[in-house]
């Protein structure tokens, strides 16, 4: 990918550029908690956005993409806005720096790229964060990582209409190899926590069922109010209860009755979340990925008859797993759809593999895309 990008760059440009990457991201247990304040589990992966950038002594971006083909040139202002999606994300985080009293100059760039699009492994997340830190350094702005991880949600809001939580380039920016992140959603307070399942005899891998359900908005936002309306109600008895993270299990018990059951049913689901997060924090302090892979069987449940947020083609894979001993398995992601994450042994692991395409094949008539992952850095120099 490397020499593919300086070829191109010489090409167009002349000149040599300086190498910036950042990573997709997994969350290995932790979902639907973002937005009830509670934690999440990310890392950043071994499959990046990677550019090659260099300062070209105008008040103009001139990039081009390898993926897509196509070269965009765009100033610096707000109705320089380009036209093409792809090309939003480097212009929104070109704003974004300048709004925060950073220096942008124009600069060329090429970028590939090897994060599998439409996985849910947060390619967007990557390239805003390649651009995000790319520009700071370039440009001497000393902006920190906190604030390079907001720069890309903030493009995310503002230029590419999705507005998104802080998770996925939180992940992109503070990657650490070996480790993975939990994360506070509500005071952003993160801790790093060992993870290098290859060296306990493990491996990551991700199963994509290539299939996206419609999840309508409102489907989403229903399940958003149950948890405020269950949050709510237990705050009339405890005060201190802002998000529905701050509950306890009991707490919830108390107004059963005085909240519908799918309200009920979809808190029971946030406030096990909560705590698995940390009970799997806990495992990997201890090296148990056993404990750690029982949790994301856990989750899988929840997110299936709990918030029901999972598919046939998920519970497919899911139950596969189960039935073939491999440590842990779980949607990841929003659900209805998307990949499952699996923690195998390694002798498990090309078997399990083997029989995953072949029978989902046979039962939904078309092969899932397998995506071996290890945990790797952020935002770097390349």
């Amino acid at each position: 990918m490397k020499s593919l990008i300086q070829k191109k760059f010489n090409e167009l440009f002349g000149n040599d550029g300086e190498f910036f990457k950042s990573a997709g991201r997994i969350n290995l247990i932790g979902e639907h908690t973002d937005y009830n304040g509670g934690y999440v589990f990310p890392g950043a992966i071994d499959k990046c956005i990677l550019a090659e950038i260099a300062l070209n002594g105008s008040e103009k971006v001139k990039v081009f993409s390898i993926d897509c083909d196509e070269y965009v040139e765009f100033g610096l202002n707000e109705e320089d806005k380009p036209d093409q999606s792809w090309a939003c994300y480097i212009f929104g985080v070109c704003r974004e720096t300048i709004k925060r009293g950073g220096k942008v100059a124009g600069f060329n760039a090429v970028f590939a790229g090897n994060v599998p699009l439409g996985a849910g492994l947060s390619s967007s997340a990557a390239l805003e964060s390649t651009f995000a830190y790319a520009i700071n350094e370039l440009n001497g702005n000393g902006i920190d990582l906190f604030e390079l991880a907001k720069i890309g949600q903030s493009t995310e809001h503002n230029y590419c209409g999705v507005k998104c939580g802080i998770m996925d380039q939180f992940a992109s920016c503070f990657g650490k190899a070996g480790c993975l992140i939990r994360l506070n959603c509500k005071t952003l307070e993160y801790k790093y926590f060992p993870f290098d399942p290859e060296a306990a005899g493990y491996k990551l891998v991700l199963i994509d069922s290539c299939v996206k359900h419609e999840l309508a908005s409102s489907a989403y936002n229903k399940r958003r109010e149950s948890c405020e309306n269950a949050a709510a109600a237990i705050r009339k008895n405890h005060p201190e209860v802002e998000f529905l993270s701050d509950a306890k299990r009991l707490w919830l018990e108390e107004v059963r009755q005085e909240i519908s059951q799918e309200d009920f049913l979809r808190a029971e689901y946030v406030i096990g979340e909560v705590q698995r997060v940390l009970d799997v924090c806990d495992a990997l302090e201890r090296n148990d990925y056993e404990t750690a892979g029982e949790m994301m069987y856990q989750t899988h449940f929840g997110m299936s008859h709990l918030y029901e947020v999972s598919c046939e083609e998920l519970d497919f894979l899911n139950k596969l797993a189960r039935k073939m001993d491999v440590s842990g398995s779980r949607v990841m992601g929003g659900g209805f759809g998307g990949c499952t994450i699996n923690l195998v042994k390694e002798e498990l692991y090309q078997p399990f593999i083997d029989a995953a395409v072949e029978q989902f094949t046979a039962r939904f008539g078309h092969a899932p895309k397998v995506y071996p992952v290890v945990i790797s850095d952020g935002a770097c120099r390349a």
